[in-house]
């Protein structure tokens, strides 16, 4: 028979784990808040970013983005080794110092959003055309791009 030393019966106390949970939580937030300022730095010099939609048709790219409020002469499209950038700004119509906002989600400046083409376009027969706040872009794929559908015969 194997003698094992006596220990005192340790009494299971629930609020001890939701102490320690607490205190990790704790933790958790004073870490992520004092790194808070500096996430918010790195974001102050982005206005705003307009939403755009990259849709692939048979022959070609269709890009869809609302820049809503945007001049369309205020809008710059290029598109240099497979990355689509779209630059502009929306200016501000006039400066309100007396007015007292109860809310006040509308952004004004410029902006720049940088798409990864996911295939080889005709930059020199691509056509934009922008209606309503959306500028519609459209890039004809290269030949060497599109799908190819090869017959092979059963015997």
């Amino acid at each position: 028979m194997a003698l094992m030393k006596w220990r005192k019966r340790e009494v299971w106390d629930p609020f001890r784990y939701l102490s320690d949970l607490q205190e990790d939580m704790n933790r958790l937030f004073d870490l992520s808040l004092a790194r808070l300022p500096r996430q918010l730095e790195e974001f102050s010099n982005v206005e705003w970013l307009p939403s755009v939609d990259v849709i692939d048709e048979k022959d070609r790219l269709r890009v869809k983005a609302d820049l809503p409020g945007v001049n369309k002469d205020d809008v710059e499209i290029s598109v240099e080794d497979g990355v689509l950038t779209i630059k502009g700004e929306r200016k501000s119509e006039k400066e309100e110092k007396d007015k007292n906002y109860y809310r006040k989600e509308c952004f004004y400046g410029s902006f720049e959003r940088s798409i990864s083409l996911p295939v080889e376009v005709d930059v020199e027969r691509a056509e934009a055309s922008y209606k309503d706040g959306v500028l519609e872009i459209v890039l004809p794929k290269k030949e060497e791009s599109k799908p190819k559908q090869i017959k092979v015969k059963i015997k």
